[in-house]
């Protein structure tokens, strides 16, 4: 049994942009199976379809068709039990400004039904770095801090599977460590997790398997090595204030001043190195680096687009 299955599911939303009666799909037929105890990444450009997935899997938005369900239970026709198994990190902070954060812990606990739970809340308040905190009032927490609570709401009922939808994004450092030793831990216990990120480090890091979405289909799914032994060759990175030539303009990756080009073999550093010096420009701290899965991504993206454009 699947922890986690999305079966043919698609996704379609009037669109407000277009003629009256036009329509915008969302997701197109997505097939996904994430099975108990992984730790998988789902990746995508902005507009992809990930929050729209997520948000079928939680039983905010209802499946135009296909079903969805958690640990066999199916989101819509069995909501109580598919909620009960799964805890999702939204990526709004989402709080309640009346109770301090042991007690919106206790009434999150009995949301679902469970008592006597203040053993589990005082190991996630000493996990997520929140037990100084357990008396202050939801508004007077920080943005970081609300984040942990968050992370801890969705973990509160022990759910089997967990959604972090963007856990890190604007946190600082100390938090993402505390944050993924816990989750990590979670996960060697047992726990399946479903991460969205645009953190590709991160993913690259922690999820044994991803997969790619670019608009509304899965456009890549394997194991994590796998997508990294995909990547052709090697990067050839440098900085330089000056502009490219235009044929390694249009294959660079550029960050501010760093500039970074997929180089598959020797030949082909040669004629990049051969091209910036006959153009004139000077370039600093020349290395050579493996292709990371920000650059598989990049290319996979790239290769989904050209074939939506000649489709």
């Amino acid at each position: 049994m699947s922890a986690i299955s999305f079966s043919t599911v698609s996704k379609t939303y009037s669109s407000p942009r277009g003629p009256k009666g036009s329509t915008f799909l969302a997701l197109d037929g997505v097939q996904l199976d994430i099975e108990e105890g992984e730790f998988f990444g789902l990746l995508g450009p902005n507009g992809a379809g990930k929050t729209t997935m997520i948000s079928i899997l939680a039983g905010l938005t209802r499946a135009t068709s296909g079903r969805v369900s958690v640990m066999g239970s199916d989101v819509q026709t069995d909501y109580a039990q598919a909620r009960r198994k799964l805890g999702v990190v939204p990526q709004e902070l989402v709080f309640d400004p009346f109770f301090n954060v042991r007690e919106a812990l206790r009434f999150q606990s009995g949301y679902f039904g469970i008592r006597d739970n203040g053993a589990w809340i005082d190991e996630l308040l000493s996990s997520l770095g929140l037990a100084d905190k357990a008396d202050s009032n939801m508004r007077q927490l920080s943005g970081g801090m609300k984040r942990r609570m968050l992370v801890a709401q969705a973990l509160v009922h022990k759910p089997p599977v967990i959604v972090l939808d963007e856990p890190t994004a604007g946190v600082d450092v100390e938090l993402r460590q505390t944050l993924w030793q816990f989750i990590a831990r979670l996960n060697k216990e047992g726990t399946t997790v479903l991460l969205t990120t645009h953190y590709l480090e991160e993913a690259e890091a922690l999820c044994g398997r991803i997969a790619m979405l670019k608009a509304g289909r899965i456009v890549a799914l394997d194991r994590t090595s796998a997508l990294l032994k995909s990547a052709s060759g090697n990067v050839l990175r440098f900085k330089t204030t000056g502009v490219l030539p235009a044929a390694l303009a249009a294959r660079a990756r550029v960050t501010g001043s760093v500039v970074q080009l997929p180089a598959h073999n020797a030949a082909e550093i040669e004629q990049h190195l051969t091209a910036l010096r006959e153009s004139g420009m000077v370039v600093e701290d020349v290395e050579m680096r493996k292709a990371d899965l920000e650059d598989v991504f990049i290319d996979i993206m790239g290769r989904a687009g050209q074939a939506a454009v000649a489709a």
